[in-house]
């Protein structure tokens, strides 16, 4: 008797290393989506508290004597 695998042995082997690979794919894909969750709610804390800075900055504006500046294009 042989030790070479049979055709149902190896397709069953390569079936196995593409399970293992796609298994590695999704975690890194996971592990991916869950880094750019976390950044995305960070950014939108981020414009969230800039939005509230400009809109402090308009109403100060709007309270504050104008500034005499000459146009941009002197």
């Amino acid at each position: 008797m042989t030790d070479s695998p049979s055709p149902n042995s190896a397709r069953l082997d390569e079936l196995e290393m593409r399970v293992v690979h796609q298994d590695q794919t999704i975690e890194d894909l996971n592990a991916a989506i869950t880094a750019q969750w976390k950044l995305i709610e960070r950014l939108e804390r981020q414009v969230a508290r800039l939005a509230e800075r400009v809109a402090d900055s308009e109403q100060s504006t709007g309270q504050a004597a104008p500034v005499d500046r000459p146009p941009p294009h002197y």
